[in-house]
């Protein structure tokens, strides 16, 4: 619940509740939600800028149509914070993106208004088909409503959807445009065009003279379709066709989406016609929050102000048993300490390119995030943002690196899923050297289960003739970046989120030499466990040994800088485990159990006969998408903590 008191917000627990507000005092009920909106998110932080420019919109969907015998499905999820402030989930808004609470995105489980699931973009019109189809098959009332984004319709999902479309549906698309311009309207004559096509006495005269016209016995619907026709070619002649309409569907736009009164025209008209509907209308991202208004890329997603994700005490911050009062690594330049690993890549993949003219770097619609925004001024031809397409945006890589040219294709790890196909048929199997940069590997807490990138690991340990490797520092992810633009076959760089772990820096990394390797943070000679890692997972693998180390049971930690080949990388396991003989052996990672880095190393092992007489174990996402219920460290959620670390040995003693 919100620490101000809201005049009209605060009544409102369900779209019932918004229905009994009478019309003129819808304004200042807008105004209350972007106050409590920009409240949140600053504090928990989320998608701001977006779900600013959406308030007329949603809130006048609830008042006009009944979810959630309606369906309302929006695109990608993260413009629905004022769908769930209106239906029933205002009184635990504050608990937005934490743990066990309000989810950023559309979520089936959470609520009954929240009919489908969403992290993903371009997905909206495809489900929204299903939904109106089987309404239509089972002979319901039921209308539905699908918002995209003016990117999603670079998504090719979008036109695979559009090309199903039958016209007797009950269904509503809305276009809300916030960023790129798609209507080519542009003029005296369009904008006055527009502005007529907004008022309800054009739709009544519209009907009228279509009921009047068809009414002419013989010709009246011969004459009716001519009339359109004619109407059609005066239109396209004066500026330019609608894409919709030359798909034959009925178009309505466009609109200030922004102001109450026409979006609430728009769509009782569009419920009214009897088919489906495009509306189009234009909204101003970060509206009614001056800094998000001028710079609605920095207010699309911000941060929460208190991040306690895996947090470690001070207490373990000392490192294993051998490792007390380690020297930072010398390596790491001190000014590049806190930023991200996203725009570390992004300046070191631009200063790559000021030497190397052949390389290409490559995204679907995340420039920012990637970090490449850098690259794409400095070097604007070689830079390719494709849209919400990855898909496209692998195979079209793989037409470059087939013509000489080395693209370097940065990509979310839970984005990378979506372009499997391409990265089997159109790389892997021509073996063709395009570079993966996997972004947010491994799990991220504040957006959930869609976001996870716990899968990348198993499903690219399966493609023939794929390098993985699995920088954790800066310097480790130069190296990694330069070996990868070397290699003649497909690799993947895979990092996490976020920034260096000092943790990680202090037990590992004393040097950094310019090897790809795999590192330990103990003197060379016997421990009882010895716990194998990769990735970020590395810090909470030293409070596992730091945990045994108090009970006497003294363990070591394996960092692996690289995953595949798996045969090289068990090599050097191999002779570690010569040195260290070891009577219990963990595997231990943040991603998927099944596939993954745990398993393919354990039996390469196994099948070298490395691991004879050693009691060994995996610890690992076992076969869950990791849905955190309470606010608790999403390691403990997973049960990969460092408890159950400490867990899996003890019961193995």
């Amino acid at each position: 619940m919100s620490e101000f008191e809201y005049k009209y917000l605060d009544k409102i627990k369900s779209p019932e509740d918004l229905k009994a507000i009478p019309k003129e005092n819808i304004s200042e009920l807008c105004d209350e939600i972007r106050k409590f909106l920009i409240q949140t998110v600053e504090k928990n932080g989320g998608h701001l800028a977006s779900n600013l420019g959406v308030v007329e919109l949603t809130v006048a969907f609830h008042r006009i149509f009944d979810c959630p015998h309606d369906h309302l499905i929006i695109d990608v999820g993260h413009q629905s914070y004022i769908h769930k402030i209106l239906t029933g989930r205002y009184e635990n808004f504050d608990t937005l993106r934490r743990g066990g609470g309000i989810s950023g995105f559309t979520k089936r489980s959470e609520s009954e208004y929240d009919c489908f699931g969403a992290g993903h973009s371009s997905t909206s019109l495809s489900a929204a088909l299903g939904f109106a189809i089987s309404d239509k098959l089972s002979g319901s009332d039921a209308y539905t409503i699908a918002v995209l984004g003016d990117w999603a319709f670079t998504g090719g999902m979008i036109h695979e959807a559009l090309n199903n479309c039958q016209k007797d549906l009950r269904l509503i698309m809305i276009l809300n445009e916030n960023e790129m311009s798609i209507s080519r309207n542009i003029g005296r004559f369009a904008r006055n065009l527009s502005k007529m096509r907004r008022k309800s006495g054009y739709f009544k005269a519209k009907r009228f003279t279509a009921t009047v016209i068809k009414k002419i016995p013989f010709v009246g619907n011969k004459m009716f379709h001519s009339f359109l026709q004619m109407k059609k070619t005066i239109k396209n002649a004066m500026y330019g066709s609608i894409y919709f309409e030359d798909m034959g569907l009925y178009y309505l736009g466009p609109a200030d989406g922004n102001n109450y009164n026409d979006v609430e025209e728009l769509l009782k008209e569009a419920k009214k016609a009897g088919e489906i509907v495009v509306i189009h209308m234009k909204t101003q991202k970060g509206k009614g929050y001056k800094p998000a208004e001028d710079n609605p890329g920095k207010y699309h997603s911000l941060p929460a102000k208190k991040l306690s994700e895996n947090a470690v005490d001070e207490s373990d911050r000392a490192g294993s048993c051998d490792n007390s009062g380690e020297e930072e690594s010398g390596n790491i330049k001190p000014e590049n300490r806190a930023q991200s690993f996203s725009g570390y890549f992004g300046n070191l993949i631009s200063e790559m390119a000021d030497k190397d003219d052949k390389i290409c770097a490559i995204t679907a619609a995340m420039s920012s995030g990637t970090g490449l925004d850098a690259f794409a001024a400095r070097h604007k031809e070689r830079f390719f943002d494709v849209g919400i397409a990855e898909e496209h945006a692998v195979t079209f890589a793989a037409g470059l690196a087939a013509n000489g040219y080395k693209p370097v294709v940065a990509i979310y790890s839970t984005f990378l899923q979506r372009s499997y196909d391409q990265i089997i048929h159109d790389v892997a199997l021509q073996n063709l050297p395009v570079v993966f940069c996997v972004d947010r590997a491994g799990l991220n807490s504040s957006d959930g289960a869609t976001h996870h990138g716990i899968f990348d690991v198993a499903f690219m340990s399966e493609i023939p003739g794929l390098k993985i490797y699995a920088p954790v520092t800066y310097r480790g992810l130069e190296i990694s970046l330069k070996k990868a633009l070397s290699d003649t076959c497909p690799s993947a760089v895979r990092y996490p989120n976020g920034t260096e772990n000092d943790i990680i820096l202090q037990s590992f990394y004393k040097t950094h030499d310019e090897e790809i390797t795999v590192r330990y943070d103990f003197e060379m000679g016997h421990r009882r466990v010895l716990i194998i890692t990769h990735g970020r997972y590395a810090s909470e693998s030293v409070r596992a040994e730091n945990l045994l180390c108090s009970e006497n049971i003294y363990c070591g930690t394996v960092l692996c800088e690289y995953i595949r080949p798996y045969d090289s990388l068990a090599d050097e396991i191999s002779e570690i485990l010569e040195k260290v003989n070891p009577e219990i052996v963990i595997f231990a990672e943040e991603e998927i159990k099944a596939g993954g880095f745990g398993m393919m190393l354990s039996e390469t092992l196994r099948e070298k006969g490395k691991l004879g007489g050693i009691t060994w174990e995996i610890v690992a996402v076992d076969d869950d998408f990791v849905i955190q219920k309470t606010d608790e460290p999403i390691y403990k959620s997973a049960k990969i903590s460092a408890e159950d670390v400490v867990r899996a040995v003890i019961k193995n003693i």
